[in-house]
């Protein structure tokens, strides 16, 4: 029955990387296929629609809520211009120092990333972003590439985040924040590593944008001071007040340093951000509108969210463990050093939405490890945690990946290339950190 097992998740393997089906649902078709071949009774304890669908549906719902409200915050910080600010501000202290205006993108793509990941990150970061570093001379791919190794950089710290793993492996919070606070520097680290030596590898590659020249010709006018320029430039753009960029350090303030709950700490950024950009009597429009913009953004994670619950649901299965047990025991490697060379190894299989991408298959490859017992939760969270930075930057099908790239000008083939070796480095750091604390 394992071997049966397996064979349906190749098939759904399959259905996902040949696009037959969407992702979400065809980890649903593969769960209720997994129930099946497990002998669950279609109802009653231990069933397909009871255990399966019923209750694993909405096992992930606070990571969906998480993900709404993350969603809600970025939008507000799309339209009040806090996003467009912070990025504008770090462009103009790099001025025309490419490395220095790259590891600038950097740093607020890295702080954008705790709020929200994916494209809606990427697109905050990047539509003032790209162009600037391409203005300045950082090549195309280097540019998409050190948006995405940014949002990486701020992964660890992704409340969101911190919810899927605390619900998706039972882990408490704190494990999960210990783990990734121990992640981050080396996701930090390869992130810097990327842009000090991609900004030099191919020389200055100088592409000026139209809006860059119109701003230098400066229409005719007559000379205007430093002081009336920057009113001028802020009153067209829009720039948010200095107090309002503090919104996405909110929930981390107050998550890591006075450890509130993770949704309280993302709704309090939420009423910093309107507190300090919307007058009272625009509150309710903004809030509803941004809202509603959440939801539209937030609407695919969520349904995958509940796909992967249904999927956990069905390998957790009594059937299903049983099965997968002894073949599952039989490959996992045991030894620590094995276990860091081989998942090392794997990493390319959680690229192109493979069967370690914790967002499809894995997820429930995990929940088998966690269920037969094969390594602690905590390790399981190493593991996935640490693949989880190679998928988010390298994977060709993934959304932010395929903005960056188009955005830039290239190919996701092309940004794959040239960041995979960095986040493999970070995959090995965190494999092994976790085989020394944990196995």
């Amino acid at each position: 029955m394992g071997i049966v097992i397996l064979l349906l998740m190749l098939a759904g393997v399959g259905l996902m990387l040949t696009r037959k089906l969407p992702t979400a649902f065809a980890l649903v078709l593969l769960a209720i296929a997994i129930a099946i071949a497990a002998g669950a009774p279609l109802t009653g304890e231990s069933s397909v629609l009871d255990t399966v669908i019923q209750q694993g549906a909405p096992a992930l719902a606070a990571t969906m809520l998480a993900v709404l409200i993350g969603s809600w915050l970025g939008k507000l910080m799309e339209e009040t211009g806090i996003a467009g600010t912070l990025v504008r501000k770090i462009v103009e202290f790099g001025g025309d120092r490419p490395t220095v205006v790259a590891l600038g993108v950097l740093a607020v793509s890295a702080l954008i990333g705790t709020v929200t990941g994916s494209a809606p990150a990427a697109m905050m970061a990047g539509i003032i972003g790209i162009p600037a570093m391409v203005a300045v001379g950082v090549p195309k791919t280097t540019a998409a590439g050190t948006i995405l190794m940014g949002i990486a950089a701020g992964l660890p710290f992704e409340l969101p985040v911190w919810q899927f793993f605390s619900t998706a492996l039972e882990l408490p919070i704190d494990t999960v924040k210990g783990f990734m606070m121990k992640l981050f520097p080396f996701a930090a680290f390869f992130a810097v590593l990327f842009v000090l030596v991609e900004t030099r590898r191919k020389g200055v590659e100088h592409a000026w944008s139209l809006a860059s020249a119109a701003e230098r010709s400066g229409g005719g006018d007559r000379p205007k001071s430093p002081g009336e320029r920057r009113r001028n430039r802020a009153r067209r753009m829009g720039d948010a007040p200095w107090y309002a960029l503090l919104a996405p350090a909110v929930p981390l303030v107050l998550a890591l340093g006075f450890e509130l709950p993770i949704i309280p700490s993302m709704l309090a950024g939420v009423l910093w951000a309107l507190a300090a950009t919307t007058r009272p009597g625009q509150l309710n429009k903004r809030l509803l509108r941004t809202l509603y913009g959440g939801f539209e953004v937030a609407a695919p994670p969520i349904a995958l969210f509940i796909a992967i619950g249904i999927l956990l649901a069905a390998v957790k299965l009594p059937g299903a463990v049983e099965a997968l047990d002894p073949l599952v025991k039989a490959v996992a490697p045991g030894n620590p050093v094995v276990f860091v060379i081989v998942f090392t190894l794997l990493v390319p299989l959680c690229l192109y939405r493979g069967p370690l991408n914790v967002y499809g298959l894995g997820a429930g490859i995990a929940g088998v490890l966690i269920a037969a017992g094969i390594y602690p939760a905590v390790a399981v969270l190493g593991l996935t945690a640490s693949y989880n930075q190679v998928f988010g930057v390298s994977d060709p099908t993934s959304t932010q990946t395929v903005w960056a790239a188009q955005y830039s000008g290239v190919s996701p083939q092309q940004v794959m290339l040239r960041t995979l070796p960095y986040v493999w480095c970070v995959a090995l750091c965190g494999l092994i950190l976790t085989a020394t604390t944990q196995l």
